[in-house]
């Protein structure tokens, strides 16, 4: 069963189209990157997940079933604007929390004290949201978000304000909840985390989707024929096709070589080619990140301002 499915979700302002008929599918336990720029579409569809707004038109429907008030007890949402209220203390915030999804205060005392105690913080309970560091503050809001189990999660740009250790932890818990079941929406513009966490990805650009898919047949959908290889002795290429794009001496004569072989050659081919002259260490594919797979999708779109915002991020 899908998690998610959008069916023509259109979202409309006077003088702007926040959404312009987005269809999406998200499988069910599965780390799912909604990827763009500022500006668009992505939070407008967040919030429309959460019925924060509605739709002018299309469908959501969550686990089958179209998208209704009942459905907030199963979703967990990190907005990218944390919203801790400043003076309460931390225990008893998550505990006021938690039993707004609907759980017992029996219940969620304990799930909190688990959390605390996972994160290394329990001595926090009575400390004021006011006195925690910016990271450690989002550290509360992430068990907030996930205290009650939801079987569907949505991180608006977790990793904001995280140093590398924290950030890594968050990672790790992250992938925990995936595993133990829960559907994770993923919204960043930051590529590194979509390559190293999402199984499936979208790109909404100018208020429409612009590209949809597993992260692996994304990948593959971009490739370009290219190959590293690492050896040592130099060679000649005879494939009227092949192009050497690089090279560069590893150490003595040791080179690590990227080769862009002919369309129509095999990668049998161009190995069997070099083994009689050089040594192989190493041979594969390069494929494209998603940096430059968007980078290049922009350029195809003429969209200069994405582009450099996807170059920076």
């Amino acid at each position: 069963m899908e998690a998610l499915v959008a069916e023509h979700v259109t979202k409309r302002y006077t003088h702007h189209t926040a959404l312009d008929k987005v269809s999406l599918t998200i499988p069910e336990k599965s780390i799912y990157g909604l990827l763009g720029p500022n500006g668009a579409g992505k939070t407008t569809f967040i919030r429309i997940i959460n019925q924060i707004i509605n739709a002018d038109e299309g469908e959501v429907r969550i686990f089958g079933e179209k998208l209704k008030p009942g459905h907030v007890e199963i979703i967990g949402y990190l907005p990218e604007e944390r919203g801790l209220y400043k003076k309460m203390k931390v225990g008893d915030q998550l505990m006021y929390l938690a039993q707004l999804k609907g759980l017992g205060k029996q219940e969620a005392f304990q799930r909190i004290k688990v959390w605390l105690e996972r994160f290394e913080i329990k001595d926090w309970w009575n400390k004021k949201v006011e006195d925690l560091s910016k990271g450690m503050a989002q550290k509360v809001q992430f068990i907030s978000t996930v205290l009650h189990e939801p079987k569907l999660i949505i991180l608006d740009e977790p990793f904001s304000g995280f140093d590398p250790v924290n950030a890594q932890l968050i990672t790790d818990e992250i992938l925990g909840l995936k595993e133990r079941g829960s559907t994770i929406i993923f919204s960043t513009h930051r590529m590194e985390t979509v390559e190293s966490l999402c199984d499936h990805i979208a790109m909404i650009n100018k208020s429409k989707k612009v590209l949809e898919g597993s992260k692996k047949d994304v990948k593959a959908s971009y490739k370009t024929n290219t190959y590293v290889v690492e050896h040592r002795g130099n060679f000649r290429l005879s494939g009227v096709g092949h192009q050497l794009v690089s090279q560069k001496e590893l150490e003595g004569n040791h080179f690590e070589t990227l080769i862009k072989a002919d369309q129509g050659s095999s990668p049998n081919a161009l190995l069997h080619e070099l083994l009689p002259q050089t040594e192989v260490f190493r041979f594969e594919q390069k494929l494209p990140t998603m940096a430059e797979i968007f980078i290049n999708l922009v350029k195809a779109e003429g969209d200069e301002a994405l582009r450099k915002h996807l170059q920076e991020a």
